[in-house]
């Protein structure tokens, strides 16, 4: 599968035809809490994780909040 993650192209290993949000982010291992996700500009909301799927040629976007002082 190849998408496009945070504007760079991405092979994703896997012979499924989609992935789920939370399957992309154990891949990548994206392990921050506070992740702010996109796929084709669309926002995914946390509890939709495991069910939003991502497809072959998606523009997938994650971001990681930072929060401080």
């Amino acid at each position: 599968m190849d998408i496009i993650l945070n504007g760079i192209p991405e092979h994703i290993d896997t012979t499924k035809v989609n992935i789920t949000v939370d399957e992309l982010l154990r891949f990548k291992k994206f392990s921050f809490k506070m992740l702010v996700v996109r796929i084709n500009g669309e926002l995914v909301r946390k509890e939709q994780y495991s069910t939003a799927t991502i497809t072959n040629g998606d523009n997938v976007q994650v971001i990681h909040l930072i929060s401080g002082g």
